[in-house]
């Protein structure tokens, strides 16, 4: 569903002119599909710059990027606005419009790919139900819950029925409760839905819960790749097994 092929990004350091900070090392990855994977590692791993990459939120400076069998960074701009609505994208701080209602912020996305006022009202209605908040459809999101908004959230990312769900240390700011009915509906999502998601996470209880897969990034560098089963990791590399004993 996903390969990355020797892509990689550097930033330069503000002021400077020749002082380059490696976010991402040339690195390749194939992503099933209907798998949930997970990008972990410590801060300033590259995870969320790697997670970017995927859908071109950030250009990479070398190598290439398919998605379902499209060459993402081939396209033009209007190819890539084409490419970006089977992607969809669920953010740590939910990023969610506060002057629109639930309903309105869910059917946001469908607007914008000129979707029929009839059609967008069935979707939105469907995804509530799915992440459980039909009942909050015409709330602002000052009224909710920090779970309540996560799952708004990903009912925003479902609505287009992506390929692809792009998450982002969605659970980081919400408590181990929360977390955990946060994790359940991406499960059900992908299970009910073959949705491929891609999560970015420093902690490895998500991985273990949720993922079938995971990379571990380590300074922009990929160190391996683990499976996870029966909920268990079995890291290779040092700083695996140093995150699993910290978990």
């Amino acid at each position: 569903m996903i390969v990355l092929e020797q892509v990689s990004k550097r930033y330069r350091h503000r002021g400077a002119d020749t002082d380059w900070f490696t976010a991402v090392a040339p690195l390749s990855l194939h992503i099933r599909a209907g798998e949930i994977f997970g990008l972990m590692g410590y801060s300033g791993a590259g995870k969320s710059t790697l997670l970017r990459l995927i859908n071109l939120l950030e250009r990479p400076d070398t190598g290439t990027v398919k998605v379902a069998g499209e060459e993402l960074t081939a396209l033009n701009a209007a190819g890539l606005r084409r490419a970006r609505q089977h992607i969809g994208m669920v953010f740590q701080q939910f990023n969610l419009l506060a002057n629109r209602t639930v309903a309105d912020n869910v059917a946001f996305p469908l607007q914008v790919a000129g979707w029929t006022h009839h059609d967008i009202e069935a979707r939105v209605a469907e995804c509530l139900n799915i992440v459980g908040l039909a009942d909050r459809a015409q709330h602002y999101p000052a009224q909710l819950s920090g779970g309540q908004k996560q799952r708004v959230g990903i009912a925003r990312a479902l609505a287009p029925s992506p390929k692809v769900i792009l998450a982002d240390e969605p659970t980081s700011a919400l408590d181990p409760a929360t977390t955990r009915s946060v994790l359940e509906c991406l499960l059900d999502i992908n299970q009910r839905f073959g949705v491929t998601i891609v999560i970015v996470t420093h902690e490895m209880s998500v991985i273990r819960r949720l993922c079938d897969r995971a990379a571990l990034l380590h300074r922009g560098e990929l160190l391996e790749v683990i499976d996870v089963k029966d909920n268990q990791i079995h890291a290779q590399s040092a700083i695996g097994q140093e995150l699993v004993q910290e978990d």
